[in-house]
């Protein structure tokens, strides 16, 4: 507990923090709510509340298109969240942020526009044995249509990729490399600047699915030098239906337009049509004004708390919650990398992780349970699925020892 402490004392106040976040102050049957789903979504803090009821209440009219005083408005409000991002991402420019619906819709931009244009028959995708279904299935329906081959870097019984085998599979058909920066699954992180590194010497491009990286640790795309990042609003405590595809410039120009409509046009007339300067080439018709101008709030609150102080705060938790579960007799962690994001997924002896996240419910624990859209992982470790408790800056000590509790409680419930 001394080096949590030692974290606070840095200047990590969690209990200030807390404060604004109002969902958190509520009781679930009766007791305290512990929320530990954080992986699936985060919760949203009073900036965020505020600034999507401010664009409701004062600002709201249709972005890009008024010369109104509202319209200006909104429109101000919107792209500045594009500079949020920038900033956010260290991209070289606003340009080459797009928004989108979230990482899902980021991705699956990249595979029906690059893809589509330039992936052949006889041409190799590679992803990794760590991804979300949103990094699969894209590529699947891409390889399929293109007879082309989707190929997968193994990973080992800790959740951590073979680098060495990623390595044999590069070669002169490889042409994109898509993989997630953190496993949502196992939390594993992966070695992002080095596969990259990999994947460019082969003369292939690389897609990084940032979903649940973004609300734990600093993200910079040049150092990177990502070729595509992408990740989701409502993991990083903005709204949900919104997300942000990084792109590099040189390549968005060259890309095809994802969707046709209003606003990713310059001209339109029967004969033909001239598209719009990107992003907004990418951006067809009216977008989800509100929450865009919620993620710019979002982004803003947790620059200003530092990304560097919340990976350091949220390793602390981690590494307490890990030494804490383990000891519980019965239970096994899934997925115990050596470098890990705030993930902890865990198995039972005799207990279906459904009942788990049952009988901690009734504790007020939100824990989730299922594949976690990653039954490639669960298969891998032959089992059917998890019980996982993910981890946010707003979280303490405290709420792991009231899990720890619970799952003691768990035991009693089912007679272990």
């Amino acid at each position: 507990m001394s080096t949590l402490g030692s974290v606070v004392s840095a200047g990590f106040d969690v209990e200030r923090l807390r404060e604004d976040f109002p969902v958190l102050k509520q009781q679930i049957h009766g007791k305290p709510l512990v929320y530990l789903d954080n992986a699936a979504t985060a919760q949203k803090p009073l900036p965020v509340l505020e600034a999507i009821r401010r664009f409701y209440e004062v600002e709201c009219a249709n972005i890009h298109r008024g010369v109104h005083e509202l319209s200006q408005r909104s429109t101000a409000a919107y792209e500045e969240t594009r500079a949020a991002a920038r900033r956010f991402l260290n991209a070289r420019s606003k340009n080459e942020l797009i928004f989108v619906r979230g990482t899902t819709e980021g991705i699956n931009l990249v595979a029906s526009t690059w893809g589509r244009k330039n992936i052949k028959a006889g041409d190799e995708i590679i992803i990794s044995a760590l991804e979300h279904h949103s990094n699969i299935v894209p590529w699947q329906m891409l390889v399929e249509e293109k007879e082309a081959r989707l190929r997968v870097i193994p990973m080992n019984d800790r959740g951590e990729l073979l680098l060495e085998e990623y390595e044999k599979s590069l070669n002169p058909r490889t042409r994109l490399v898509a993989f997630a920066h953190v496993s949502n699954a196992l939390g594993t992180i992966n070695p992002a600047r080095q596969m990259i590194e990999m994947a460019h010497r082969a003369g292939a491009l690389t897609l990084i699915d940032g979903a649940q990286a973004a609300p734990h640790m600093p993200i910079d795309v040049q150092a990177l030098d990502a070729d595509f990042y992408t990740f989701s609003g409502h993991k990083v405590f903005g709204p949900t239906g919104v997300g942000i595809l990084y792109g590099k410039a040189k390549l968005l120009e060259a890309m095809p337009p994802y969707q046709g409509g209003g606003d990713m046009i310059r001209t339109v007339s029967f004969e033909k049509t001239t598209y719009n300067d990107v992003p907004y080439k990418f951006e067809a018709g009216t977008p989800n004004i509100s929450s865009g101008i919620g993620l710019g709030a979002a982004l803003d609150y947790v620059t200003h708390i530092g990304l560097d102080k919340i990976a350091a705060y949220e390793h602390e938790l981690l590494s307490y919650a890990t030494e804490t579960l383990t000891e519980i007799p019965g239970l096994r962690l899934i997925g115990t990398a050596r470098e890990k994001a705030s993930v902890l997924s865990f198995v039972m002896e005799g207990i279906h992780p459904h009942d788990i996240g049952t009988v901690l419910d009734r504790q007020g624990i939100a824990v989730r349970t299922g594949h976690h859209c990653a039954q490639p992982i669960m298969d891998w470790f032959h089992i059917p699925a998890t019980t996982r408790a993910s981890l946010a800056f707003y979280n303490t000590a405290g709420e792991i020892d009231a899990l720890v509790a619970g799952l003691y409680k768990v035991k009693e419930v089912f007679g272990e």
